[in-house]
């Protein structure tokens, strides 16, 4: 891989990273006009309580909980997209209070330029970061991330010309482009069928492998936290989420799908996560009724 920044050795998986302290979400009422004029008040929301995690350098960690537990808040937080109501989220010791290149961000919807190429839309990420580095610095870089992503020859389409999968992989490559030292992933393959989403997985083990960066998921796939992670954070049912255990996974790597569930532990580590979701989701649908 060419380097153009400095980078974190692989070797350095127990140094921690990112801290998360104490960390609150709270999202004030919202007030009708009727209310206005009543004056009365709508209670705030509480998405995320007493949120309390570590994680070390070059690890890879998938989230999970029931709808509405607040995994993406919490991962908005950690990418600087909006600020916790209280605690803190350090990264290398330094306080996250914005977005920064050292987090990249990969969405399910994409989030693509409609009107700029594929290497054009990786360049855009590049240049933005980097505004004094060469073009034909640049373009080398994009070159290869493309190849990266397994993209080489669809250099030059536009994202309406591109399957789901295809404009996923863009968005991986952008948000690898700029080297930053913590990759965080909305539900990437949500939106994907089958098919492809085994195959970016596969993918993304792939170049976790050939990289190590850190790593951090959101997910509501089991089988898909139990392939790809080194651990998994279990959040409870929302309002006021909170992290109800974390738990290493000790399969080797690397790791095949189809010899996965070969390993005495995973059938164990599968049954606690789906009770887990089980029990959360039924708690949330309980109390709609």
């Amino acid at each position: 891989m060419i380097s153009y920044t400095d980078t974190l050795d692989p070797t350095l998986k127990d140094t921690t990273q990112l801290v998360l302290k104490d960390v609150f979400k709270v999202f004030p009422g919202r007030q009708s006009l009727v209310d206005r004029l009543l004056r009365r008040t709508s209670p705030d929301y509480i998405a995320i309580a007493e949120i309390n995690l570590e994680i070390s350098a070059n690890t890879f960690v998938s989230i999970i909980g029931p709808s509405g537990c607040g995994k993406s808040t919490l991962l908005n937080i950690i990418a600087g997209l909006t600020p916790p109501t209280s605690g803190v989220v350090m990264l290398n010791g330094t306080a996250i209070h914005h977005p920064g290149p050292d987090r990249g961000v990969v969405f399910q919807n994409y989030s693509l330029m409609p009107w700029m190429t594929v290497a054009e839309n990786i360049r855009f990420a590049i240049e933005t970061v980097y505004p004094k580095m060469s073009r034909d610095r640049q373009k080398q870089i994009v070159r290869e991330y493309i190849d990266l992503v397994g993209l080489r020859g669809a250099e030059q389409k536009h994202p309406h010309e591109l399957s789901g999968g295809m404009k996923q992989r863009v968005g991986i490559a952008r948000a690898l482009a700029i080297n930053p030292q913590i990759l965080l992933m909305d539900e990437p393959f949500g939106a994907l069928d089958a098919l492809t989403r085994g195959f970016l997985q596969d993918e993304i083990a792939r170049i976790w492998e050939q990289q190590h960066k850190t790593a951090i998921l959101i997910t509501h796939s089991i089988e898909e936290a139990l392939l790809l992670s080194d651990q998994i954070v279990m959040m409870s049912r929302g309002p006021a989420a909170q992290i109800v255990e974390v738990l290493d996974i000790p399969f080797p790597r690397p790791r095949k799908r189809e010899s996965l569930d070969r390993y005495p532990a995973y059938h164990e580590l599968k049954a606690e996560l789906e009770l887990h979701l089980s029990r959360e989701t039924r708690a949330v649908e309980e109390l709609r009724v």
